[in-house]
């Protein structure tokens, strides 16, 4: 049960990061400092805390990593940055957080699931309710969009 308090404190984090970063954006007059300044935190948090942690359990040796783990785990983190630049230039394009984000964060999972599929093929016959689940995904996402609060 554990998992479910990690997987909230992701949705309470990405949650808060896009009015964040927009108010961060806007007060920094440039998009590419805020940019900066997410890569500074991914550092410090995906580079500092991982290095001490293994550094701690004495596994920071190249031994426990191979090419292929280490190569998926590179794209990966390379995507996440690519989202945030995403996020940050649709800002910069005029986009506010009330239109982006509910548009990633409904998007997002339908696409998780899709190539999650691919790259794990479901065993049985897939549930037509998994359709109706991304119908109203587009169909919630619209209606956060269109009745958002005026800013």
């Amino acid at each position: 049960m554990m998992w479910a308090l990690f997987a909230f404190g992701a949705v309470l984090s990405w949650g808060v990061y896009g009015a964040l970063l927009h108010q961060g954006q806007t007060r920094l007059g440039n998009p590419l400092r805020a940019l900066l300044c997410v890569g500074v935190a991914y550092f410090l948090i995906g580079v500092i805390v991982p290095v001490g942690g293994l550094a701690a359990q004495g596994q920071l040796s190249s031994q426990g990593f191979n090419s292929t783990g280490t190569m998926t785990a590179t794209i990966a983190g390379a995507l996440g940055a690519i989202g945030a630049a995403c996020i940050i230039w649709a800002f910069k394009s005029g986009g506010i957080p009330t239109y982006v984000m509910p548009i990633v964060f409904g998007g997002a999972p339908v696409v998780n699931v899709l190539v999650t599929m691919l790259l794990h093929p479901p065993k049985a016959s897939i549930n037509p309710m998994l359709f109706l689940g991304f119908a109203l995904v587009v169909i919630g996402s619209s209606l956060v969009l269109f009745f958002r609060p005026q800013s």
